[in-house]
């Protein structure tokens, strides 16, 4: 059962839905700590105070805002938790919008809103029944953690979840990222469009979406643990440098992709590029100003009589 990391109400016009708030993902990541080479002794981080030069244990640290150079400003939790916010104590719906206008780019973190107690079915069910028929999402405002953020409300099976969203002025500008002008064939963009409908899927299961790297770390140290040599990855064979023909890579990655999936790898003749025509090798300036000259004197006029 996960852990209630906040707890509150879902504000829908007039309706509140109260809820309380649990993380929707886990992590599976391996740790290390770190640690002192020679003796293999734990490496620690001590918080001191540079005024009393002494270490100070939790229960003796604050917040504080920096103002000036010699001035702080102390902010304590209790004053965070009561800022004059209606979205300190809910999350409040402010719009609803369709999934797809929202950037993916700002969607980050989710979390699952249960609702707190038998009070609060009804109008939790009324709220996720409403996002379901309107195949919208709702837009929200909320503040934790000591700042006021944006998130979205959709429905993921019977539950309703919240994903943190970043503001508009946190998300960079990658104009500067993009590259030159380059000019793309209809048939190199047909064969991207071949592809990637080679590798569509109706799904993300298999082996191909597993950690494989957890998986070959967890294997490293369980080989060491048995003081056994670490498994190596093969080392991939090396290509000579060429020039990518761009029909040729694609049309080879198709096969690949269809071959992977046991299908049929014969992939039909991706159309190459047009080879421009030869233009009829130019005359020698030789014979051209012999016919300049033969034409200059025959249209030449005669002069006038008198």
């Amino acid at each position: 059962m996960p852990r209630n990391i906040w707890s509150g109400a879902i504000s829908f016009g007039l309706v509140t839905v109260p809820i309380s708030v649990a993380s929707a993902t886990e992590d599976h990541s391996i740790r290390f700590h770190q640690y002192h080479l020679e003796d293999m002794g734990r490496v620690r981080v001590r918080k001191y105070c540079e005024i009393e030069d002494r270490e100070v244990d939790q229960g003796e640290i604050g917040k504080g805002y920096q103002l000036t150079k010699e001035q702080v400003i102390p902010i304590s939790d209790e004053e965070l938790r009561e800022l004059p916010l209606p979205t300190a104590k809910a999350i409040e719906i402010v719009a609803f919008v369709p999934l797809d206008s929202v950037d993916p780019l700002k969607i980050g973190e989710g979390y699952y809103l249960a609702p707190s107690g038998q009070v609060a079915a009804k109008p939790y069910k009324l709220l996720r029944e409403a996002l379901k028929r309107s195949a919208k999402v709702a837009v929200a405002k909320y503040a934790w953690s000591g700042r006021e953020r944006l998130g979205l409300l959709r429905v993921r099976e019977e539950a309703i979840v919240l994903h943190a969203m970043r503001w508009p002025d946190e998300i960079r500008d990658p104009a500067e990222l993009v590259p030159e002008p380059v000019d793309l064939s209809d048939d190199e963009i047909d064969g991207a469009l071949e592809l990637m409908d080679s590798m569509t899927r109706e799904d993300l299961e298999g082996d191909e979406f597993q950690d494989a790297y957890t998986e070959a770390l967890s294997q490293i140290i369980e080989a060491k643990r048995q003081h056994r040599e670490p498994p190596r990855m093969e080392e991939p064979e090396e290509k000579p440098g060429k020039v990518v023909d761009l029909m040729a890579a694609l049309q080879e990655s198709v096969q690949k992709a269809r071959a992977s999936r046991g299908e049929d790898a014969d992939v039909h003749e991706m159309p190459q590029k047009k080879a421009a025509k030869k233009q009829p090798a130019k005359k020698t300036a030789a014979k051209k100003t012999t016919k300049k000259a033969a034409a200059k004197k025959t249209s030449g006029r005669r002069p006038r009589s008198a």
